[in-house]
């Protein structure tokens, strides 16, 4: 009930009951916003750090809480409306992130606001400058359209007839074709790093007055990623030189034109990041497409390889390690102490128990150690985990087999704790060599983009869609994970490519060699 209920406005002069009755408004109002607010705040609490959260994939995840977060800023906008503090000087409101962060190579516009009049109010002249204040905005300009016109002019002599001269045609990617190199990278990047589906993409373009059929996009893209494929083989090349790589795979569903629906191909990512232990190396991704998940896929895109490999439990990668492997010696594996913990933390969500909670206490503390050693040469590592770490593997093994022969194996528990068993020896891989890292979340993060992707488009359209985009997500996820903005870097590539780079120095075009005055 309203709170002017409870006031007895015959009390109040006539002439001012509808300024009362307004700030009795205004003051339920301000408790419906609070109320509100506060429900709000908790929400976001719960889905950052309630129990729920921890069934929610990262994507929903961050969903929410952009949502959340949205309507927590128009609540307090609200309140600010309703209760403007008039006492006081208006206070400017403050962003809560990034403040004063804005790149210093974004171009500057001034606006100079001079005051009206600049006559000293005494009436002895004009007023001088003697400072200013300066604040700035992030500004945004939607992008822009523009047609770039190639004039060639001809030139002849007037005394003779030996010929006319003019400059040569320079190089583009698509002879002929509409698009600019930076129109190709514009498409390439709305597509593998911002995840717009190629119809989506025609769409913007129409509502600026270009017409530009998806299939015409789809050309586009089509004959970038094949100028780029040698690019792209090229950091393969370098992956594989490494001694230590992390390799992963994920689905990429792809229409099967045979039968009109979609079949699941995978994209198998090989990833170098050594950054852990100070690494020379620069950080990549090459994603390799295959129609299935055989082990046999691994094995052709690891010929030439010949290092650790880090991995999760995928049984398929097992024919890399026997001594029949084709294209290199047997493979040294290091498994994933991140999926083990996994496993014994879907039992413990499901069913609460107790055993599965005791493994989880004594795996924390080895990640402890990780965080501290994290920066550390591979080195100093090694030494921190002979003395620290091996003893809480040996602790977290012996555990293993007692609880094995307590725990049926044929228990959802028991399945797990067989599971950890089955790749013991490769869990003991990191406390040998201080370049290998307790897990592979490094190269599950590379691949969360094309997770991204796959929802956004649903499926590529045939298996040759599929390997140009692996090849191109290669570049784009190699491009961030070395701070190198992907636009940037595909425009300059491929106007370098059009205008004849050289074979033999295919290097300078790798990502991480990239940089904006290149």
């Amino acid at each position: 009930m309203s709170s002017a209920l409870s006031i007895d406005l015959s009390a109040i002069p006539e002439s001012q009951r509808d300024a009362v009755l307004a700030v009795l408004r205004e003051r339920d109002a301000l408790r419906e916003a609070n109320k509100r607010l506060e429900h709000l705040i908790a929400e976001l609490n719960h889905v950052v750090h309630g129990k729920k959260s921890e069934k929610l994939n990262e994507d929903a995840r961050q969903l929410a809480f952009e949502d959340l977060s949205i309507a927590v800023a128009e609540t307090e906008e609200q309140k600010r409306q309703i209760a403007p503090d008039t006492d006081k000087p208006k206070r400017k409101r403050v962003a809560k992130r990034n403040r004063g962060h804005l790149p210093e190579d974004l171009i500057r516009i001034e606006q100079v606001i001079e005051p009206d009049n600049l006559s000293c109010p005494c009436g002895c002249g004009e007023m001088h400058k003697i400072g200013e204040d300066r604040t700035e905005r992030l500004d945004v300009v939607p992008a822009q359209l523009r047609v770039i016109v190639t004039v060639r002019p001809k030139y002849a002599c007037r005394a003779c007839t030996d010929g006319v001269v003019q400059a040569p045609v320079p190089g583009h990617l698509i002879e002929g074709g509409l698009p600019t190199e930076g129109a190709l990278a514009h498409v390439l990047v709305s597509k593998y790093a911002d995840h717009l589906p190629l119809y989506r993409q025609s769409q913007i373009l129409a509502r600026s007055g270009v017409n530009l059929h998806r299939s015409t996009l789809a050309d586009w893209v089509g004959v970038a990623a094949f100028h780029l494929g040698p690019v792209v083989d090229r950091l393969a090349e370098h992956l594989k030189g490494s001694t230590k790589l992390f390799m992963d795979e994920t689905t990429a569903p792809v229409l099967d034109p045979g039968r009109g629906k979609t079949k699941t191909g995978y994209l198998w990512a090989l990833a170098r990041d050594d950054r852990g232990w100070g690494g020379d190396d620069p950080p990549g991704v090459v994603f390799f497409y295959a129609p299935d998940r055989k082990g046999k896929n691994a094995e052709t895109f690891l010929r030439g390889f010949d290092g650790i490999l880090q991995l999760d439990g995928y049984q398929g990668y097992n024919r890399l390690t026997r001594s029949t492997r084709e294209g290199g010696d047997p493979i040294r594996m290091a498994q994933c102490w991140a999926h083990s913990r996994r496993k014994l933390k879907e039992v413990f969500d499901r069913d609460g128990s107790e055993v599965a909670a005791e493994g989880l206490l004594l795996i924390a503390p080895i990640y402890a150690v990780e965080a501290e050693i994290r920066g550390m040469d591979a080195g100093q590592r090694l030494l921190v985990r002979q003395e620290r770490s091996a003893p809480l593997v040996a602790a977290f093994g012996d555990w293993l087999q007692q609880q094995r022969l307590r725990v049926s194996a044929k228990s959802r528990l028991g399945e797990k704790l067989t599971y950890i068993h089955n790749h013991w020896d490769g869990l003991q891989t990191f406390l040998k060599d201080g370049r290998v890292e307790i897990d592979s979340n490094s190269v599950e993060n590379m691949i969360r983009p094309i997770a991204l992707n796959r929802k956004n488009a649903l499926f590529a359209g045939h298996d040759e869609g599929g390997k140009a985009w692996g090849r191109i997500a290669s570049l784009v996820e190699t491009c961030k994970i070395n701070d190198v903005e992907p636009f940037a870097y595909l425009k300059a590539t491929l106007e370098a490519i059009a205008a004849g780079h050289p074979q033999n120095r295919i290097d300078d075009l790798l990502p991480w060699n990239f940089t904006p005055s290149s």
